[in-house]
């Protein structure tokens, strides 16, 4: 019997750099790492089932004892994979005795999705407020408010261009006042 591909990793974070946290609004790319992740090791029936039109035939579904403690295996490894890049206060929002990683995967969808325009407000009060002062560098400061609108946009409030790029120069600080003044009259404004 060969071995899984999902058997063969051993650090999650090696695929999926980032730890999904309550507050920071990252469900968009991590959900999106995850399934580029399942994808790649053959598991993604784990988190999203197939539809009846694409299972497979009813001789299929009657596994062997082998396949069905395989499958408990991988989906065991896939719910590790989900618990291992989030943070505990979403751990503890989905914990529930003998869950799947379908189960998992649909309560943190939940938690994303359901709450929108909450989350479309506490991201556009951060839009707003963020500002140069608070970053190393420039560079930081517009991944940052890249960052922002494309959250915005996952939450079904999109930032215009225009908007975004007005927005990054109104948070500059004083030394550039000079290069805000130069895009601000530029017409059209520049692309972000």
């Amino acid at each position: 019997m060969a071995l899984h591909p999902a058997l063969t990793v051993t650090n999650i974070h090696n695929f999926i750099p980032i730890k999904l946290e309550m507050e920071n609004s990252s469900y968009t790319t991590w959900s999106e790492l995850f399934k580029i992740h399942c994808r790649a090791f053959e598991v993604i029936d784990f988190i999203i089932p197939p539809t009846p039109a694409t299972s497979s035939s009813e001789k299929d579904k009657a596994k062997a004892p082998a396949d069905l403690q395989l499958h408990s295996r991988l989906d065991a490894l896939v719910l590790q994979w989900i618990y291992n890049t989030i943070s505990h206060d979403l751990l503890h929002a989905i914990l529930i005795l003998d869950s799947t990683a379908a189960k998992a995967w649909a309560a943190l969808a939940n938690i994303y999705q359901d709450n929108k325009n909450s989350r479309a407000v506490y991201l556009e009060h951060k839009l707003t407020t963020t500002r140069l002062d608070n970053f190393s560098d420039v560079t930081s400061y517009c991944q940052a408010m890249k960052l922002l609108a494309d959250q915005l946009a996952n939450v079904g409030a999109p930032v215009s261009n225009k908007r975004l790029v007005l927005q990054i120069i109104a948070g500059l600080s004083e030394q550039y006042d000079r290069i805000a003044m130069l895009i601000q009259q530029s017409d059209p404004l520049p692309d972000f």
